[in-house]
């Protein structure tokens, strides 16, 4: 694992008893908010401080449904995940955004599909590695590593010893980017991130993606946005254009760029799949 620097072995148990003071010796800022720990109180964990939830609930204020569509942004990742594991026969995954750990992970879920998977997971809060440390822990036969990184740094990324010897980038990679391209503003050229990791890929690998829409409403999405600046957290939602955009000679799968709950759903479609304000798609290289 790389960190750059020292950070707890293992997340403290009940970050209820834990003061802010103890993670920001370790190079955890609990002034600000971010959106790991938003979207952990969102799921209902407990890894968040007060100016996390005060945004996650000016959000919601915006938005009261927010942690619906939140829980529904994770489960399109899960489906997502079977489906490259079984369909396209993904042994490899490389979760970039990853956040606090929240079972099912992504290796769980690749695991219970094909034991013998490999998964690098990459976030830049030092609060996510100290979870990480401790939460996903692979089984025999599989492997998974943690690195604290920037994907806006994609030669650096794929520099990094922790990554190489982790995944076989000879092979198919399932590149995961669940809710985090809305982190990086169109000026630092989210497109061009993007393109440069994925043709640092092999043919064979997919890419899996969503990212926050003003598309379904346009009203209550730009207050979100607006929420997020104001607490000083870039938040920016994408239009279909734009969102297809990232996956830029890929040949999309079925069903193409949808609402993350239109996308392959268990069970019965959605009444209104345009509830949850996310584009998701599934695209592969050729």
């Amino acid at each position: 694992m790389t960190t750059g620097q020292e950070l707890p072995h293992r997340a403290p148990q009940d970050e209820d008893t834990v003061e802010p003071s103890e993670w920001e010796r370790y190079g955890v800022d609990t002034s600000t908010p971010h959106s790991a720990r938003v979207y952990d109180h969102w799921l209902g964990g407990k890894t968040n401080f007060p100016p996390d939830r005060a945004m996650a609930e000016a959000i919601e204020e915006a938005v009261p449904s927010v942690r619906e569509m939140a829980k529904a942004n994770r489960a399109f990742q899960g489906r997502a995940v079977r489906h490259l594991a079984r369909e396209h026969g993904i042994r490899q995954f490389l979760d970039l955004g990853t956040g606090i750990p929240t079972s099912p992970n992504t290796h769980e879920i690749a695991e219970s599909v094909s034991p013998g998977t490999r998964v690098v997971y990459v976030d830049n809060d030092p609060i996510v590695l100290a979870h990480a440390r401790a939460l996903m822990v692979s089984t025999p036969g599989s492997r998974t590593t943690y690195i604290h990184a920037d994907l806006r740094e994609p030669e650096k990324l794929f520099a990094d010893p922790a990554l190489t010897s982790t995944l076989d980038l000879t092979r198919p990679v399932g590149l995961l980017m669940i809710a985090v391209l809305m982190l990086i503003a169109d000026e630092d050229d989210p497109w061009g991130r993007v393109a440069a990791l994925r043709d640092a890929l092999p043919a064979g690998s997919c890419l899996a993606l969503t990212t926050p829409t003003q598309d379904f409403d346009p009203e209550a999405v730009g207050r979100v946005a607006a929420a997020a600046r104001a607490g000083g957290m870039t938040l920016v939602p994408r239009g279909h254009d734009e969102v297809l955009r990232f996956f830029d000679g890929w040949e999309l799968v079925e069903p193409g760029l949808t609402p993350v709950l239109a996308w392959r759903p268990d069970g019965e479609p959605p009444a209104d799949p345009r509830a949850a304000y996310y584009w998701g798609g599934v695209a592969i290289k050729r």
